[in-house]
């Protein structure tokens, strides 16, 4: 491509907008021009992710939308709004009248799964699928010959993740069945002020069978050195019908002259395990429910060595031990060692940690940050959101910045996008998501949604639609206004020939996953359980269909 003299590409400078100008003329623009649709035309996230990586990046060529004088665009902005389906904004268009101003009709997208959570969602637009290199596909070294023992995390430099992507998200938790705000249960508290807790821990529990069922025996903790911090037997509070040797390792010697009691041993966890703390171990809910303590910061071996037929397969621990550590457990004929059970648990999590979340799955490609992706391209990124996603998808190369509240967000975002050093700038507007989660945890609020559903199984599709619209309470509809508003704003600051993307993710899946709940606990309701099934399928179908916005600014 011949370039204008004195454009400085000669002395290795990258091109900017002005050096096509001889190819595509002074007048020309860039623009976005999806393709016509066909049976199969339904977005994914990662298809919204790859038009970025494509415009900005060494990106693939997406088959869904034509980008016309692609080398003018000189950044992209995601901004994405959780809580938008297709049907609320079918209902509510009016009120969101800037989104079809700007950017026309939207693209469906299908969430990321048939009840999308939160952090997936995210996973899925700030993260980029790439071709595995042959040498990191480790996958049978232990970790000692991958890199030797750490002794604390900061040992983890230059890891593909930050350790805490690794952690269960809340849907995680409760899908694997966590106990959470359970009466009777000891959640752990945040660490002293000025105090140093420990940052990772490993946990194993032994249990055997009393006349109350499962309790708790033995309990161990083992830090990132390997090294045993608390292994104590615990006395049953009732009579023990069968010790489990077989796989506790517990007998009634053992247990003999054992006084120290459950509630003992939960006074001494809670002060090593802060809220602060890591928690590792493989199926941890078994553990936790024998200690009946509630933590939320978990890493999960079983979720995270996932087995090919389905989420509720699970892998052993003695053969990912076998597979990924060459580490023979479990095999004495005694029992099970919770402190060797509890440090291979914690290896396997170290293994993940270092080469990276597909680390063990048989695909060639493998997942990255998409700013480090970006990055490597030449283009400087800015992420603008909560500290969680930070912490998560930020990296060295790109400005992260924190914010607290939509105002906070848009109010830094309209300042990062003029700044002429950043390709990428990803935010979020979550008003909408956070008055849904209100709404869903309000029984009278919760109440009113499941009959508002229910009545509209019996509409035809435009009485239906009609009722969606007049039934929207004020508060929403203020909500939906505001939204309107900011990405306006927004719109307005950005330069000319910037890429503005709005992706939704998915609808209102804090009502349908509410739902969800009240049916697996037989939760009480004036509604039959029937009509609960039916209204909470017909809600779940509508969350799943997010949009893609996406124009240029002219």
């Amino acid at each position: 491509m011949s370039t204008p003299s004195g454009s400085g590409e000669a002395d290795g400078a990258a091109p900017t907008a002005s050096t096509y100008y001889d190819v595509y003329g002074p007048d020309a623009k860039p623009d976005v021009v999806f393709k016509e649709a066909t049976s199969n035309s339904t977005l994914n996230l990662q298809d919204v992710q790859g038009l970025v990586t494509w415009v900005i990046g060494d990106g693939i060529l997406p088959s869904w939308v034509f980008i016309k004088n692609k080398p003018l665009i000189p950044k992209v902005i995601l901004l994405y709004v959780p809580g938008l389906d297709a049907a609320l904004y079918m209902s509510q268009s009016r009120l969101l009248s800037s989104l079809k101003e700007l950017c026309g009709n939207p693209k469906p997208v299908l969430a990321s799964s048939c009840i999308p959570d939160e952090r997936h969602t995210i996973d899925a637009l700030l993260t980029c699928r790439v071709k595995r290199k042959r040498d990191a596909q480790a996958s049978n070294h232990s970790h000692e010959s991958a890199g030797g023992k750490v002794s604390s995390l900061d040992d983890l430099k230059d890891v593909p993740f930050p350790v805490k992507y690794y952690t269960l998200s809340a849907k995680d938790l409760e899908d694997n069945g966590y106990p959470s705000s359970l009466s009777g249960f000891v959640p752990t508290v945040p660490a002293p002020s000025g105090s140093c807790p420990h940052e990772i821990l490993a946990l194993d529990c032994e249990m055997c069978v009393t006349a109350a069922g499962f309790e708790l025996t033995r309990v161990t903790l083992v830090n990132i050195k390997g090294e045993v911090v608390l292994d104590k037997l615990v006395k049953p509070a009732n009579p023990i019908t069968d010790y489990n040797t077989r796989f506790s390792g517990i007998t009634a010697e053992m247990l003999s002259d054992v006084t120290t009691t459950l509630q003992e041993i939960q006074e001494e966890f809670i002060g090593l395990v802060y809220k602060e703390t890591i928690l590792v171990g493989h199926s941890l809910e078994n553990d936790l429910m024998a200690l009946r303590i509630s933590h939320d910061l978990v890493i999960d071996t079983a979720v995270l060595y996932k087995y090919n037929r389905g989420p509720r397969c699970k892998i052993a621990l003695r053969v990912l031990a076998n597979k990924y550590l060459s580490r023979e457990i479990q095999n004495t004929g005694s029992g099970h060692d919770s402190a060797e059970d509890a440090r291979a648990a914690l290896d396997l999590a170290l293994l993940k940690i270092k080469y990276g979340p597909d680390f063990g799955s048989l695909p060639s490609f493998s997942r990255r940050k998409l700013a480090s992706v970006l990055h490597e391209s030449g283009k400087k990124c800015s992420l603008i959101d909560d500290v969680g996603v930070l912490d998560r998808y930020s990296d060295a190369s790109c400005n992260s910045i924190a914010v607290f509240s939509d105002d906070d967000a848009l109010s830094r975002s309209m300042k990062e996008v003029k700044n002429d050093n950043i390709s990428f700038v990803w935010t979020q507007f979550s008003g909408l998501i956070s008055y849904l989660l209100k709404r869903a945890q309000d029984p009278e609020k919760l109440k009113s949604c499941v009959a508002e559903a229910i009545a509209l199984k019996t509409c035809d599709r435009k009485t239906a639609r009609k009722r969606a619209k007049d039934q929207t309470c004020p508060e929403l509809k203020e909500i939906l206004s505001e939204l309107d508003k900011k990405i306006r704003k927004l719109y307005d600051t950005l330069p000319e020939n910037a890429m503005f993307i709005i992706c939704t993710g998915h609808g209102d899946t804090p009502l349908v996953q509410r739902l969800k709940k009240m049916l697996n606990h037989g939760e009480e309701t004036s509604e039959s359980r029937k009509n609960i099934v039916e209204a909470l399928e017909d809600l779940q179908a509508q969350a799943e269909v997010a949009l893609c916005f996406c124009c240029v600014k002219h």
